[in-house]
């Protein structure tokens, strides 16, 4: 039912793209052994993690601040999220999430500019069932067998 970010099954997720993600935007640790369950977990954990900072920096008037926890948040949906989806093997889900990531990255923006914490606390509500189902499946997916989480280059 759930798509898997195996190497071996189709996915909505591109294995090969999975582990290049992570240093794109600039996570730093856990990824070295993480599957490729625990690597989306670890962007969205690290998207509301930035989130937060975003918000506390926009109350406080720190522009720089917030600037730089928003694009945080930016690179994680675009370069994270929405790039390492499969749109060919993914089907009707992985167009879904796309076409959502791009919104969220839209609202983000929005919320840059304007100083609007609504913008960003509707990201949150809309990744939030996300991460949850993620999470819910954790147990599974973190049980697939290492041999199948293949990488390419």
């Amino acid at each position: 039912m759930y798509a898997t970010a195996t190497g071996t099954s189709p996915s909505m997720f591109s294995a090969r793209n999975m582990s290049s993600v992570y240093h794109q935007v600039g996570v730093q640790t856990g990824i070295n052994g993480a599957t490729p369950h625990q690597l989306v977990v670890m962007l969205f954990n690290g998207f509301l993690d930035s989130i937060g900072k975003a918000r506390a920096a926009m109350a406080a008037g720190q522009i720089e601040a917030k600037c730089e926890a928003i694009t945080k948040c930016v690179r994680i949906v675009d370069e994270g999220l929405k790039a390492s989806l499969n749109l060919q093997e993914g089907g009707q889900l992985a167009h879904q999430l796309y076409d959502l990531y791009g919104y969220i990255t839209k609202r983000l923006t929005q919320a840059n500019l304007h100083n609007d914490p609504a913008a960003l606390e509707e990201c949150v509500r809309l990744l939030t069932p996300i991460r949850e189902a993620w999470m819910a499946m954790a147990p599974t997916a973190d049980n697939t067998p290492r041999q199948t989480l293949e990488v390419q280059a």
